[in-house]
């Protein structure tokens, strides 16, 4: 019998002395010698029994091991508890053929969908998962959850994330005989083999369907242009399918610029986003290259200089059915709507556009140079006209 040593000293050695003892008592010395399913089944029951006086239930974690404790049985000390109980060689050694034991164990809430092979619960987990997330891109993380009335008891605690990474990586389960049928089984559920490339094609997606719902609000760009901070409204209403909602794209087209993700070393991913209207410069810089567009011909209109009014905004063709001048109109259709005015008065009060590194700020103030910008008009401020009602009088007000 084994026996923890609590004898101690001033020295400090008897505390040492009852560690290793306790560790000892932990993993006990016939632990390599004593096959547990061979020890009785009222053994058996008590540890269960104690189990379940502790924590309420028999839904036993497989990390479970007993510990070195009064209310279970020397015997099961440092054994994991749920693999050996919930393990169809030791039902049929112990139970098959006892009817009495099987209501003994049910008084207990002992968890017979356990006895299933392991595959047949990480199917259920995964299913179970599948109705209440939508899909099974299960994060690598992710532990089945106790007590939640949402999963079955048979599958509390399973490291579903972990069984799903491993089938991707090692394919665990997918060797032998039931290799095909697995497999089969995964695909009907939508398991995703590549992750990799369900996330790029998910952002694809995402970014054709940006497209489309700009262009049907007549935005005439022939480039994609996401906000930084733009992320999939949810909502029906919102024209976005459910599997979008909470899309972070905006975050994604910086990281794809920036940090290559989901083209590194995918030059058929590049090829593809290139297609479809996406542009390795961000948005400033392309938010730049258009202002200069414009201010160039707008410059060339006016005789080489550039002295644009606060309120211009780049006009489009006249909707006249009968005039046919899209052909020949001076302006690109892509920018069509584009408050030139307001751009430029923000290049001189603010600074904007002209922020960056040293070299930049210079090439796009010799861009404007070149255009005949007016840095500082001589005007001074002007002066506006509104129309007094009531005296029919008109009164000059400064702009502020």
């Amino acid at each position: 019998m084994l026996s923890i040593n609590s004898e101690t000293n001033e020295t400090g050695g008897g505390e040492k002395n009852q560690q290793n003892a306790t560790e000892s008592y932990l993993q006990p010395m016939w632990w390599n010698k004593c096959d547990i399913r061979d020890l009785p089944y009222d053994s058996a029951l008590h540890a269960l029994e104690a189990y379940h006086q502790v924590h309420g239930d028999l839904a036993i974690p497989g990390s479970f091991i007993v510990p070195a404790t009064n209310e279970f049985p020397v015997e099961w000390h440092g054994v994991k508890l749920g693999y050996y109980v919930y393990n169809m060689k030791w039902w049929q050694k112990h139970i098959a053929q006892h009817k009495d034991r099987v209501a003994q164990l049910n008084q207990l809430g002992f968890i017979w969908e356990r006895l299933q092979p392991q595959w047949n619960l990480f199917i259920a987990g995964l299913v179970t998962y599948s109705n209440i997330y939508g899909h099974i891109m299960v994060p690598a993380s992710f532990v089945v959850p106790r007590h939640d009335e949402n999963w079955p008891k048979a599958c509390w605690d399973i490291p579903l994330g972990s069984i799903v990474q491993r089938l991707r990586l090692r394919h665990d389960f997918l060797t032998g005989e039931n290799a095909t049928e697995r497999r089969k089984q995964l695909d009907g559920l939508g398991f995703i083999w590549d992750v990799s490339e369900y996330k790029f094609v998910r952002f694809f997606k995402a970014l054709r369907h940006f497209d489309g719902l700009q262009r049907e609000n007549r935005s005439r760009e022939h480039s994609i242009r996401v906000p930084s901070k733009f992320v999939v409204p949810s909502g029906h209403e919102h024209g976005w399918p459910p599997d979008l909602w909470g899309f972070p794209l905006g975050v994604k087209c910086m990281a794809v610029r920036q940090k290559q993700l989901y083209v590194k070393d995918h030059p058929d991913r590049k090829q593809a986003l290139e297609d479809i209207g996406f542009r390795w410069s961000g948005n400033a810089t392309l938010g730049w290259l258009d202002v200069v567009h414009a201010a160039a011909i707008y410059s060339q209109m006016h005789g080489r200089v550039l002295n644009v009014p606060f309120n211009f905004a780049v006009p489009s063709p006249p909707q006249d059915e009968e005039s046919n001048c899209v052909d020949s109109w001076p302006w690109p259709e892509r920018l069509w709507g584009l408050k030139l005015g307001q751009r430029l008065k923000d290049v001189r009060l603010k600074g904007a556009y002209l922020k960056g590194p040293e070299y930049q700020q210079q090439v796009r103030r010799a861009q404007l140079d070149n255009l005949g910008f007016v840095w500082a008009p001589q005007r001074g401020r002007r002066k506006r006209y509104i129309e007094d009602k009531d005296e029919n009088t008109e009164m000059a007000i400064r702009e502020q």
